[in-house]
């Protein structure tokens, strides 16, 4: 069983630790004896939806998101496009979630042309204004997602569903209390960090989603993996997949992930929100993506 993720701009929006949310996807796909593929995209590549099932696109400071507004336009918006069109799983954090929206506008210098995945748009209100910057929480699918924020743009959305709503920190504006948008599959964040080593359960949410398109409509049982990830009793990877078309779910056998949680709490515990903390601790790590 393999999937292939593209990497777009690893040269260019790499800010912040975001090439974590690589590892930790490679990491938990390992663990279930998933093959995870990983292929990076610069400047001139082109993007064919067929050969990809998940997408990431990072952040970067404004000097490098300029090249990539062109490229974006010039060589990958078309099949961009279709694979989110086609239910793609895609997570961009800042810079690229800019990008993946109608524009941003810079403190100076011209807009920079987003492809409108999103419907939102960013605008950086000058240096006399100040950043978002720290730790931030949010609510998302009955449960929260922890990082950090540092960006100057504001993010406003037009009709685009926020990823979640602030709990603790800044998010898209600091006025709105949204963060993030979603369009399909489509994920736009600001929550650096890295986002996924802190939150288990949105890296696995992803990870299902990718699986449930690629193999359709299926369980998975992944009973014959042992602790190291290796395939036991002579079963193959193909053999943990059963087609259940009666449920239109995935289900990821749960990991160990009681350090990652500790993480997660922790940091719910800094910014004072207890509550959520105690929640996050006593977490049910069995994720079902409906």
């Amino acid at each position: 069983m393999a999937l292939t993720l593209g990497h777009l701009y690893p040269d260019q929006l790499n800010l912040y630790g975001d090439r974590g949310n690589i590892i930790v996807l490679r990491r938990r796909c390992q663990q279930r004896g998933i093959e995870l593929r990983v292929v990076s995209l610069g400047l001139g590549d082109a993007l064919a939806p067929d050969e990809y099932d998940m997408l990431f696109i990072g952040g970067g400071q404004d000097r490098e998101q300029a090249p990539v507004a062109q490229d974006l336009h010039e060589t990958k918006g078309i099949g961009l496009w279709a694979a989110i069109e086609d239910d793609m799983p895609v997570l961009a954090v800042c810079g690229g979630y800019q990008l993946l929206a109608h524009y941003y506008r810079p403190a100076s210098g011209p807009d920079m042309r987003g492809l409108g995945v999103f419907d939102a748009w960013t605008i950086h209100k000058g240096p006399r204004v100040a950043r978002c910057i720290g730790d931030i929480a949010i609510s998302w699918n009955g449960s929260t997602l922890v990082g950090f924020e540092n960006h100057g743009g504001r993010t406003y959305l037009g009709t685009a569903q926020p990823l979640g709503k602030v709990l603790k920190g800044y998010g898209n504006n600091a006025e709105d209390a949204t963060e993030g948008a979603i369009y399909r599959n489509a994920y736009g964040t600001y929550m650096h960090g890295s986002l996924l080593p802190k939150n288990p359960h949105f890296a696995d949410h992803l990870i299902g989603l990718a699986l449930r398109r690629k193999y359709g409509k299926n369980d998975w049982d992944n009973s014959h993996i042992n602790e190291t990830g290796e395939w036991t009793d002579g079963a193959s990877s193909s053999e943990s997949l059963e087609i259940k078309d009666d449920d239109p779910s995935v289900v990821l056998t749960p990991l160990d992930d009681r350090l990652e949680w500790e993480a997660h709490a922790s940091l719910l515990e800094h910014m004072g929100l207890q509550d959520a903390a105690i929640a996050a601790l006593s977490n049910d790590n069995g994720l079902k993506v409906s």
